[in-house]
């Protein structure tokens, strides 16, 4: 199985570069843009019901489809929900989800929408538009035809601009304090296979016209050993201006052990784009995962939780220790928001977590 987070090399065609230019809706210097940060308030949360047996095993799709659906059950409770499904899987996600997710009808390929979707800005008077980041399938390791058009469907669906960007980047691939601070991993933005040639301070140049970034601090991430070449929202998280909570590997035989132990060192001498030295809250992984779905590519951290209105929702493992010090430091950092902690198996076997499968549409 082709998964998020496993690479396996069976690209699909060559990348073929950076798009030159950029194509907006908007003359340049127009519109001033800022992504928020996603504890804002929401007016709506995007999903996709998107695995289906050309990429995910059969055994994994009922389970992903479930966990898929408990996901916008939960989020629904807090906040509109609006999830896109293939025609003809319609009525499985209707059966699934119930009346509290609106379901809207739309081809994809896979259920990654933080990666698919638009990335939603506002401007000094509250308007909305949706950056289109040219989705390509991570680097063209996986068939994405169909999820190369969610953005600006998605856009359409909202009744806001789509902005094209000159960059390929994916939402997982950027967080931000929604006050002009980004964290990025290079091993994704800056990789040949989405953008060649491309150095940090054009990069910078262009999240900061299209997301307000003022100031990006680069974490090194790790290329090739996942199918997202080492997405930030798997590494580090904004859960308020000035405090970053980040993932911490305590097995010395993963790849992610001495990347984890970097990053750390990076954010802790770093400041944010107001000159503040970021507040690191480390969070460990689980030393155990339930076994029915574990394999080497099972996403087992808690850092891809994803904030909505009134709620954080993570993932727990099976680990009661690792899942309690989960939620009592969630609550630490949310103290106004409720901790929901959800078993994510199928979605986590395939690689990816709630913040993955998720995308916020900012009020």
């Amino acid at each position: 199985m082709m998964t998020r987070r496993s690479f396996i090399g069976h690209s699909l065609v060559a990348c073929a570069g950076m798009l030159v230019a950029s194509r907006t809706g908007f003359a340049a210097g127009e519109q001033q843009w800022l992504m928020p940060d996603e504890g804002a308030p929401h007016s709506a949360t995007w999903m996709a019901f998107g695995a289906s047996n050309i990429i995910w095993e059969p055994h994994l799709l009922p389970v992903v489809r479930n966990n898929l659906a408990t996901v916008a059950k939960t989020i629904a409770a807090f906040e509109p929900v609006n999830m896109l499904v293939r025609e003809e899987d319609l009525n499985i996600a209707s059966a699934l989800c119930g009346p509290s997710v609106n379901l809207v009808v739309h081809p994809l390929d896979d259920l990654w929408i933080r990666d698919t979707g638009p990335i939603f800005v506002k401007n000094n008077a509250g308007k909305l538009a949706g950056i289109d980041f040219n989705f390509n399938g991570w680097g063209n390791k996986q068939q994405h035809s169909q999820d190369a058009k969610i953005a600006k469907f998605v856009c359409e669906e909202a009744s806001v601009p789509s902005v094209r960007s000159s960059l390929i980047l994916e939402g997982g691939g950027i967080e931000v304090d929604g006050e002009g601070t980004a964290i990025i991993t290079e091993s994704c933005v800056l990789n040949p296979n989405r953008n060649p040639g491309v150095s940090k301070a054009a990069c910078e140049n262009e999240l900061m016209r299209l997301l307000g970034i003022k100031k990006v601090i680069w974490l090194p991430g790790i290329a090739g050993k996942d199918i997202t070449d080492g997405h930030t929202d798997f590494y580090a998280r904004f859960s308020q201006p000035g405090t970053v909570v980040a993932g911490l590997e305590q097995d010395p035989s993963l790849y992610d052990y001495e990347v984890t132990r970097r990053h750390l060192e990076i954010l802790r001498n770093a400041t944010d784009a107001k000159g503040r030295r970021l507040e690191v809250v480390v969070l460990e992984g689980p030393s155990s995962v339930r076994q029915k779905y574990a394999s080497d590519d099972f996403a087992a951290g808690y850092i891809n939780f994803y904030v909505c209105n009134g709620a954080v929702i993570a993932p727990e493992f099976g680990d009661k220790r690792a899942d309690s010090n989960t939620r009592d430091i969630l609550k630490d950092l949310f103290p106004d928001r409720e901790i929901i902690q959800l078993n994510i198996d199928g979605i986590a076997a395939g690689g990816g977590g709630i913040h993955c499968a998720t995308q916020q549409q900012p009020r």
